[in-house]
């Protein structure tokens, strides 16, 4: 049977080129390469991001507050009000700075890889000094929240409102509602190297937006919440890390590495 060729001309079989979908192999291979880079940056790099992830991050909860604050009670308002949540993810992620949940992805695809005991160890570094990073930025965030009185009084109590439902959740909702929570954000690592700026900003709002509309819990987001609490003298701290802070943390690790990272890896394993 004859070899059938294009009748595009050059140019056109470029453009053919250009419009065709990146394959996920090669999403993959571009998170592998980012993630194997984020396993070698050093103690200092890493923990300062992380430190500045967890103050920027809580600009969601403080945006959140502000929109509040200005808006009647009514059944449309926290549609509105959860417009605030994407503010800090979008500084967070577009300034290319260290979130635990987005590690849940980026490190993991390469100990999918290659499952050997340096990456184990590799990993489980990256985990904890960008973990501790972003509670240590929450906290410091929380500090000036209450005690700086950074914001007016009429937004510091929509913020503390806000704060109050979220931290009023039971151990076993947080790890439930955790879940979904960590698949959006793994979502968002892995649609990111496939489209440009404009698109990045799109996808951060809608998908962070569903979260904060849904009430889901996002263990970073969350703790400058809970931290808001336990220093207003609302919580005990060990409700606060018993109740909230662990049961998002295992939740978003089991959506993000558990099932979205899992599963994009088995459908690239044979092409990689």
């Amino acid at each position: 049977m004859p070899e059938q060729r294009s009748v595009l001309d050059k140019e056109e079989l470029a453009q053919a080129e250009e419009m065709t979908g990146v394959k996920p192999s090669v999403i993959y291979e571009a998170i592998r390469a980012e993630g194997d880079h984020e396993l070698s940056r050093s103690f200092g790099a890493l923990w300062w991001s992380g430190v500045i992830a967890g103050v920027a991050i809580s600009l969601s909860v403080v945006c959140m507050g502000f929109l509040q604050t200005v808006l009647p009670d009514a059944y449309w308002t926290p549609a509105v009000v959860s417009l605030g949540y994407p503010v800090g993810f979008l500084i967070v992620i577009l300034g290319r700075m260290q979130l635990f949940t987005e590690n849940t992805v980026t490190p993991i695809l390469c100990l999918f890889f290659q499952p050997t005991r340096k990456n184990f160890f590799r990993t489980g570094r990256l985990w904890g000094i960008v973990f501790f990073a972003n509670m240590t930025g929450c906290l410091l965030a929380a500090v000036a929240l209450v005690f700086g009185r950074v914001v007016p009084d009429p937004q510091f109590a929509s913020i503390l409102t806000i704060s109050q439902h979220y931290g009023s959740a039971t151990a076993t909702q947080h790890l439930a509602w955790g879940i979904p929570a960590g698949f959006l954000i793994a979502s968002i690592v892995w649609i990111l190297p496939r489209i440009n700026t404009g698109g990045e900003v799109l996808a951060i709002i809608i998908l962070t937006y569903m979260i904060g509309l849904g009430g889901l819990s996002h263990v970073v987001a969350g703790s400058t919440e809970v931290f808001v609490l336990v220093l207003h003298g609302d919580l005990s701290p060990l409700a606060a890390v018993g109740n909230v802070i662990l049961p998002s943390f295992l939740g978003n690790a089991l959506g993000g590495t558990g099932m979205f990272a899992a599963l994009t890896y088995a459908q690239v394993r044979e092409e990689v």
